[in-house]
């Protein structure tokens, strides 16, 4: 058998803070699960044990995942402190504004009322942890539901979302010519 150690760090650098199951990885990597364990109990051994790395290779509840070691945790949260504290786009806070005044919304109901497309800026916001996914529509293609997070509250220093300003009424005016409020 061949060095798995890239494929496997490969696999759990995109499975990002979920990780990925023993049953997934052994299924990828067509090996059965007995086995897979001692290979990866080797690898977490010796990827742990190498000072040179500012990651470690854990193991919870059967599920892989890559970690930064502890050393990196002060500047790691001077970095998101950072960023933290940055400007929102235009973008970011349209659909921020959507997703708290309709939530749960979909991605494609977030699309219509912007008229663009909103998919990268849903995984910033995300990634950000300013929205999370709350489930899934019953509907054709079961779209994931938004909503704002508390770290949203405390990034707007709201207490609750009845705190944002009411929205104005607009007038429609339908195909026929009757207006609608």
């Amino acid at each position: 058998m061949n060095d798995l150690r890239p494929i496997i760090e490969g696999i759990l650098f995109v499975s990002g803070d979920e990780g990925v199951s023993l049953s997934q990885l052994s299924e990828v990597l067509v090996i059965n699960e007995d086995s897979l364990v001692e290979l990866m109990d080797s690898y977490m051994t010796d990827y742990n044990s190498d000072e040179s790395k500012g990651l470690e290779m854990l193991c919870y509840g059967k599920r892989y995942k890559l970690v930064t070691k502890a050393i990196a945790h002060s500047y790691c949260q001077k970095l998101f402190e950072e960023t933290s504290g940055k400007q929102f786009s235009q973008a970011a806070l349209e659909t921020l504004a959507i997703i708290a005044y309709k939530q749960p919304v979909t991605r494609v109901e977030i699309e219509e009322i912007r008229g663009v497309s909103c998919d990268m800026m849903i995984r910033k916001l995300l990634a950000r942890n300013l929205i999370k996914e709350v489930g899934r529509l019953d509907t054709i293609g079961k779209p994931f539901l938004y909503e704002v997070t508390e770290d949203f509250m405390d990034t707007f220093s709201l207490t609750s979302l009845s705190e944002l300003p009411e929205l104005p009424e607009y007038q429609t005016v339908s195909e026929e010519g009757e207006l609608f409020y």
